[in-house]
């Protein structure tokens, strides 16, 4: 039982990485989550993921959907009381309402900020996005073809990608429509995200190994895009807000 409660943290603050395929939000996450000191961001809260998580944290969010996400935030919060979290906008809607279905965060009168807001403490909005739209419909065209949606240890291309025309320009559609349902909810709940571009981060990918933790004033020099994801989690950590 000790053990337990050691790992629990609560959060001094939360942030959510807002994106949508293929705008580089692994590159992002990865490197905040290699710094130690910016929670451990990852799809959390996709349904098809729920599952797993909770049966990591033995509990059922089918059962207890509350206790899931505040067993998340609590297990997944760096030393330093960070937690974040990714979110895709084509399940964003899903996700509220499970949050406000759960009755512990809100009610049909809460509005969308306040029931984020209830159940992460301290939110702050991130979101990532691509400026070359076709490359990012290259990207997703690709990866739906091969099944290979993030390069790592254990997972393999399904198949060779082919040229189809029709399919890079419904991922092109797709993708301005997804980007469309962010606008619209920043515009809804009149927040403006911390805003991050996928080109401008991976200026400065220096390629060399990841870091072990320990130093995080030279965090920079070591993770892929470090002085941007450097700076980034360093105005979370210095905040007052």
């Amino acid at each position: 039982m000790a053990g337990l409660f050691h790992k629990l943290r609560h959060p001094r603050r939360c942030y959510v990485v807002c994106t949508i395929p293929r705008s580089g939000s692994n590159l992002l996450t990865d490197g905040l989550r290699a710094t130690r000191r910016a929670g451990r961001p990852k799809q959390f809260f996709l349904r098809k993921f729920e599952s797993r998580y909770g049966a990591q944290l033995g509990l059922d969010p089918a059962v207890d959907y509350p206790g899931y996400v505040r067993r998340i935030v609590n297990t997944k919060t760096s030393s330093n009381g960070v937690f974040g979290f990714k979110l895709m906008s084509w399940y964003l809607d899903a996700f509220l309402a499970r949050l406000r279905d759960a009755h512990a965060f809100g009610n049909s009168a809460t509005d969308d900020l306040a029931l984020l807001q209830n159940a992460f403490p301290r939110l702050r909005l991130i979101y990532i996005i691509r400026r070359h739209k076709l490359q990012q419909a290259l990207s997703t065209a690709r990866a739906l073809q091969t099944g290979l949606w993030k390069v790592q240890e254990g997972k393999s291309a399904q198949g060779e990608p082919q040229f189809n025309a029709n399919l890079i320009e419904q991922c092109l559609r797709e993708g301005d429509q997804q980007e469309k349902i962010w606008d619209r909810f920043f515009q809804q709940i009149g927040i403006e995200p911390f805003r991050v571009e996928y080109e401008k981060l991976c200026t400065d990918y220096e390629g060399t190994s990841p870091p072990s933790g320990r130093d995080f004033a030279n965090m920079g020099r070591a993770l892929p895009c470090g002085t941007s994801v450097r700076v980034l989690a360093r105005r979370w950590l210095n905040s007052n807000a």
